[in-house]
């Protein structure tokens, strides 16, 4: 079982490269998204994504119980899951214990028989935000894909649509 983390700034391709690594592999591919269409923005967005993935993949809609999900999909085709900031910044909004959440995943991946595909982006290269919610995300962010990335088989960072590999 392969666990990879690809990981990027907005709009670097890292969701792109997530979809052709996750087909790879044999068997139907699972899509976990962790957003929610909760303003037109955001479900043009989503609809973006669909249309460019096709009809091939098994969807699910998974904002907050992703090791839940993981599980009820384990054996089957590699998942992708897209992505686990925006499932890190459901757990802040829905005030769970984010730390806790992160750690039940990454202990829960070397368990798995199917392989996970996750993306997540870099949100820690640009200045420090001003208020203090922005810099608590940004800190959690930075420990979530650190936990990941050590529990991860391999590590992608993709900037401009090209992967470079970390691990």
């Amino acid at each position: 079982m392969a666990v990879i983390l690809i990981t990027g700034g907005a709009r670097s391709g890292k969701s792109k490269r997530a979809e052709t690594r996750t087909c790879a592999f044999p068997g139907r591919p699972v899509y976990v998204a962790t957003a929610e269409a909760l303003d037109t923005e955001m479900d043009a967005r989503i609809a973006r994504h669909r249309a460019r993935r096709g009809t091939d993949w098994i969807e699910r809609e998974v904002p907050l119980d992703l090791v839940p999900a993981l599980v009820a999909t384990d054996g089957g085709g590699a998942r992708l899951v897209d992505c686990l900031t925006l499932w890190l910044s459901n757990l802040m909004h829905a005030e769970r214990d984010w730390d806790h959440e992160v750690t039940e995943l990454a202990a829960a991946l070397p368990r798995l028989k199917s392989p996970v595909v996750f993306v997540t982006n870099e949100v820690g290269l640009g200045i420090v935000p001003d208020n203090a919610l922005a810099r608590s995300f940004r800190d959690a962010a930075g420990i979530m894909n650190q936990t990941i990335a050590a529990a991860a088989d391999e590590v992608e960072f993709v900037v401009a649509g090209l992967p470079m590999k970390l691990k």
